[in-house]
């Protein structure tokens, strides 16, 4: 559609029924109009006086992700529960000669497709990530292209709902319904997400995040082959329930934290090693329990507590699907504690041990299990841990509540109210 029409269309309200279908919340449809129209405007003052300007543009979205269960399995080629989440980054898109993109509140990023390749000194930036996902589309075989964007996104970078993730599967969609008539399938366009944090990025990640943004929905995904991972989506609504997911900012730095990350595969790995083996997934429970003095000594005992946690916490996502599949949410519940204590204990990554003076984490816990008492509530970290954010299903009548006690704690607005979302990476217009 071209911009004038699409910015009409947008602010006669006739998208408004399409925005509901996607964010699911009739409170924020007023401000989602107001985002995309705001959004076309901004395309087109930004390129409409470039040469290769084109008035013809798509609109494509790819939402955040919350993972429900699985901490730290997927790497070892385990299972996780993860849904998409009514937070998401949208961009605006034409075709041009070059690449050129634009994200709200960031400097212009512009470059030939003449170059592509991995550049050591770009490792770390956003201009790796989008050259990683057309290079990884190239290399799978599909066509690629330059092209204009505008991008805004209100899934909050660094609280571990996988904003990377979200930006990653958006450059995959406008290559996909740019270049290749909607082709390139959302598990595809995952691998090739997680293609450029890995290789061109430098983080060392599982595939979860892009998988939960890509595909969407709450889906179990068994990465026992993580080329060909098993992806079962479930459904639930939460409202049925009485219950509301919340994701609290905890406001922690991120900052030298990769080390930390990068340590919880490396020891299970270490693990893995010992029976000289690739991934946890190789190995039984058993195996680790019955060679645990020669594992500790060798490989140390934080290892082996985070192996230990790998084989619990693949049985409490299958607790987690099993119940939900039988409408036992209070069951589900349980496991979601359970999730979270092993986190805690075992896992440990709710705070980096370089830095034991800020446990932000550690407060939103505390203060949670404080708060919530016997209502009827959960809460655990979220995501990869060390800084951002917690989880917690909280019941609906307790949201304000629980709301006011986390934004006294890490200020107004840290506590999001979220519901998830039934698409992935989509086209929106």
């Amino acid at each position: 559609m071209k911009v004038d029409e699409l910015i009409s269309y947008i602010e006669e309200e006739k998208l408004n029924n399409k925005l509901l279908d996607i964010y699911l919340d009739s409170s924020k449809i007023q401000y989602q109009k107001e985002r995309y129209s705001n959004a076309v405007k901004k395309y087109k003052e930004l390129y409409e006086n470039n040469t290769d300007y084109s008035d013809e543009v798509i609109i494509v979205s790819a939402p955040g992700r919350t993972e429900v269960c699985g901490n730290h399995t997927d790497h070892q080629h385990g299972e996780v529960l993860a849904a998409s989440i009514n937070d998401d980054a949208i961009a605006v898109v034409g075709i041009s000669d070059s690449v050129n993109i634009m994200s709200e509140g960031y400097p212009m990023i512009s470059f030939s497709l003449d170059d592509i390749s991995k550049q050591s000194d770009e490792e770390g930036s956003t201009l790796a990530l989008i050259k990683g996902v057309l290079a990884g589309c190239r290399d799978r075989g599909f066509k690629i292209g330059g092209f204009n964007a505008y991008i805004t996104s209100d899934v909050l970078g660094g609280s571990g709902l996988s904003s990377s993730a979200a930006f990653e599967t958006v450059i995959g969609n406008i290559l996909s319904y740019l270049y290749n008539d909607g082709g390139i399938d959302a598990v595809t366009i995952a691998k090739i997400g997680q293609y450029a944090e890995n290789y061109y990025f430098g983080k060392p990640c599982g595939l979860m995040d892009q998988m939960a943004c890509s595909v969407g929905g709450l889906c179990h995904i068994d990465f026992a082959n993580p080329e060909e991972p098993v992806i079962e989506k479930i459904q639930v609504d939460l409202d049925e329930y009485g219950y509301a997911l919340c994701i609290t900012d905890t406001k922690g730095s991120h900052a030298d934290l990769t080390p930390d990350y990068a340590a919880v595969p490396s020891e299970m790995k270490s693990i893995a090693a010992f029976f000289e083996k690739d991934v946890l997934h190789e190995l039984t429970e058993e195996d680790v329990i019955k060679n645990i003095t020669a594992l500790r000594e060798k490989n140390g005992d934080r290892a082996v507590l985070r192996a230990l946690h790998f084989f619990e916490e693949n049985l409490r996502v299958r607790h987690e699907e099993a119940s939900l599949k039988e409408h036992k949410f209070d069951i589900f519940l349980e496991n979601v504690s359970k999730s979270g204590n092993s986190s805690y204990k075992y896992l440990q990554n709710v705070y980096t041990n370089h830095d034991i003076s800020h446990q932000n984490v550690s407060i939103a816990l505390c203060i949670s299990e404080m708060v919530l008492g016997d209502n009827g509530g959960v809460a655990r970290v979220h995501g990869g841990g060390f800084a951002g954010t917690i989880q917690a299903f909280v019941k609906q009548d307790f949201i304000d509540t629980y709301k006011t006690a986390m934004d006294n704690v890490f200020g107004e607005g840290s506590c999001a109210v979220l519901k998830i979302r039934k698409y992935g990476g989509i086209k929106v217009m």
